[in-house]
């Protein structure tokens, strides 16, 4: 594995994060993916190579054709991490909510 790639760099680029979409749900091959861009073949080839790199997809042999799938694990350590994040604009959310349900406009008459 590569050490420089940094996780949140290879989620950065909207076509990875695509990619992640489409084998969330079942395995691909590299030109069943690629089949959903409208870019060339190698420049998805080098996108898996990052997914692979960072650990977020697997690659998979079966018979002559290599799958790529989610990493479950790796997956949820990134929600991990982002989850006290989520937690804390939540609360700040429902404090503005509540802030906002009590203000009363002044009237003008």
């Amino acid at each position: 594995m590569n050490l420089r790639r940094d996780v949140f760099q290879a989620i950065a680029d909207p076509t990875r994060r695509a990619i992640l979409l489409l084998v969330a749900s079942q395995a691909m091959t590299a030109g069943a993916i690629a089949s959903n861009f409208d870019t060339a073949r190698p420049t998805v080839s080098k996108h898996l190579q990052i997914l692979t790199e960072c650990e977020l997809l697997e690659q998979e042999q079966n018979g002559r054709e290599i799958y790529y799938h989610l990493n479950p694990k790796r997956m949820k350590e990134i929600a991990d991490f982002i989850e006290p994040f989520r937690k804390m604009w939540d609360e700040r959310f429902t404090k503005l909510e509540t802030i906002m349900k009590q203000y009363k406009p002044k009237q003008t008459e």
